[in-house]
């Protein structure tokens, strides 16, 4: 099947895109266990899914599971909703490969995030984008978590990537700073696909002509967050307001450590999946389980 282009990009990655947690079980990946979230996710309402993003624990990943794990998901979904798999890494070869494997395996998109720990200046973050944006002819979206790479992407160096190179199509802005964002769609076109990364602030960047979120929460709640997509989509802003401060609780506790420690116990405790995470992450506190079961009894969970 021919890769989507840039305008059926625009017109079909858009809602709630869930950020898939990589299920484990006795140290390995849970295929079977991926399988049955993805059903479930697509059944919820979810309108794409997205693996091997922060919530999916890319770098504890071995390549070969993290090449599976897009197969499994590429397969699993069936082209029933858009995939969109993470394959960027600060290694340009490493995502290089993972890229060109996700679009042979039938993968809808990519995000890319911004290469980390190198700390890159914006020239340098252009050339690694651009060369990853001609590698492939699918729709490439720019993944912005200046909170874990340490460098912060450019409204001005996206609008140069979307110019020369009109397969990037977007960005997902983990970033709090919504006077970027403004900029990011001021620059780059009012039609760049812009999804919120960042849980509490869906909403906001939907007011703003966000396309979407790929949000952590849809994981425990993937109805409800789908659904607050659809509430803004349809105009109904009160609606939506009410949603988005219906979900704060668990947004909030979800991240009360790093992501997807928080998430992955909560899993777990629903029965969705094991709460297995890989080191040097692990799971969270004691104190901060009770808390995280407490808000889920808030939740009817």
């Amino acid at each position: 099947m021919p890769a989507m282009t840039p305008d059926q990009a625009r017109a079909r990655l858009r809602g709630s895109i869930v950020p898939m947690v990589s299920p484990f079980r006795d140290g390995r990946l849970d295929e079977q266990g991926l399988r049955g979230l993805i059903d479930w996710q697509i059944a919820s309402g979810s309108h794409g899914i997205s693996v091997a993003g922060t919530t999916g624990e890319p770098s504890a990943l071995t390549p070969d599971e993290r090449e599976r794990l897009i197969a499994v998901a590429v397969e699993q979904v069936a082209g029933r909703v858009p995939m969109l798999a993470g394959t960027g890494s600060n290694n340009l070869e490493e995502t290089l490969r993972f890229t060109r494997f996700a679009q042979a395996h039938g993968a809808d998109a990519v995000l890319v995030i911004v290469p980390y720990y190198n700390r890159p200046s914006q020239e340098g973050m252009y050339r690694h984008f651009a060369t990853v944006a001609a590698a492939t002819t699918l729709p490439l979206v720019i993944y912005n978590i200046p909170g874990r790479t340490a460098a912060n992407m450019e409204p001005a160096t996206m609008a140069r990537l979307r110019r020369d190179h009109p397969n990037v199509v977007g960005v997902k802005e983990a970033n709090v700073d919504m006077q970027h964002v403004s900029r990011v769609l001021a620059e780059c076109g009012r039609d760049f696909l812009v999804y919120s990364g960042i849980e509490a602030l869906c909403f906001p960047m939907l007011a703003l002509g966000g396309a979407g979120h790929v949000s952590a929460t849809a994981n425990v709640l993937p109805a409800e967050v789908a659904r607050l997509y659809d509430l803004c989509a349809a105009g109904q802003w009160e609606q939506a307001r009410d949603l988005h401060y219906r979900l704060l609780p668990l947004n909030e506790v979800l991240f009360i450590e790093t992501n997807p420690g928080p998430l992955k116990f909560a899993m777990g405790a629903l029965g969705r999946c094991a709460p297995e995470i890989r080191l040097p992450l692990c799971e969270p506190s004691p104190a901060n389980k009770a808390k995280i079961r407490s808000v889920l009894a808030q939740y009817g969970l």
